[in-house]
């Protein structure tokens, strides 16, 4: 494993100066031998202008947010990050990379729930680049390694719990901030050996397949339903509960055990009902 360094490297706005100044003073003695008929001057400042071409082959650019990963004939020898217009050796080999945030839009897949319905699923994962020379060295075309782990991870995510469940249940619908936490902390541990850093992950597109959307959606209605029922019935109750205790502290009417019976049996109705209840006026006696 490569540990990345810092190569320090010469200022461009100083070399280049210098080498204009060489490159005017070989102009200089190539025309003075040929005033002077001189072959020596004239195989010399050929001399000098090969190597001044080779030495502004050492001149560079590394811009905001990038940086240069510089080999010397496959010998890692440092990273620059430092940016402006820089010159280093002209025989090392620059392979620039960016450090800016990229945004993986993930196309959506289908895989099976915990439970094994199948759900359509996706993500998107904010990364960069934080270690230059795991990016480059450790892996290969790390942009395709980030895209192939990120919907690996989003399979494994979405195997791992169910679509829906109770309230207390982890699920990928119902704990939403949880799920996301997950699946950014298992990209990180994917991604870490390519030198990226993860900096936010989330659920993009969560749906149940289409071919069983329509059955799924009536069975989370009546689970709706139910639930609605179950709370109605407990708030009638106490409410029938507040009644007869009302009635009985405040020795408004004494009821007997079958009077009291049809009296929960009656509220029950009118507080439980779908619809609204028809009164019913009672001419004759209590029993009657």
């Amino acid at each position: 494993m490569y540990t990345e360094k810092t190569l320090r490297t010469t200022s461009g706005l100083v070399a280049l100066p210098l080498l204009l100044l060489l490159l005017g003073g070989t102009i200089w003695l190539f025309v003075a031998g040929i005033a002077a008929k001189s072959l020596a001057m004239i195989l010399g400042s050929l001399a000098l202008l090969l190597a001044d071409i080779i030495l502004l082959a050492g001149l560079f650019v590394v811009n905001p947010n990038e940086a240069a990963v510089v080999l010397l004939f496959g010998d890692y020898k440092g990273t620059v990050k430092r940016n402006g217009f820089c010159w280093a050796n002209p025989f090392y080999t620059k392979r620039k990379i960016s450090l800016r945030a990229r945004n993986l839009n993930g196309e959506r897949i289908k895989v099976n729930d915990l439970a094994g319905n199948p759900i359509e699923i996706a993500a998107v994962v904010v990364w960069r680049v934080v270690n230059t020379t795991e990016a480059l060295f450790e892996v290969d075309r790390f942009e395709d390694y980030v895209t192939t782990q990120s919907e690996a991870a989003v399979r494994h995510l979405a195997s791992a719990y169910p679509y829906d469940g109770d309230e207390n249940e982890l699920t990928l619908r119902g704990t939403t901030d949880e799920i996301n936490q997950r699946l950014e902390k298992e990209l990180q541990e994917r991604l870490g050996r390519a030198g990226v850093e993860v900096i936010e992950a989330r659920l993009s597109h969560l749906a149940y397949a289409p071919e069983i959307a329509g059955a799924m959606l009536q069975r989370q209605q009546a689970s709706a339903v139910v639930a609605a029922r179950q709370k109605i019935v407990e708030g009638a109750v106490g409410m029938v509960e507040l009644a007869l205790a009302e009635l009985s502290t405040k020795s408004i009417i004494e009821l007997d055990e079958e009077r009291k019976a049809a009296m929960v049996s009656n509220l029950l109705v009118v507080l439980c009902s779908d619809h609204a209840t028809q009164p019913v006026i009672n001419t004759g006696t209590l029993y009657q």
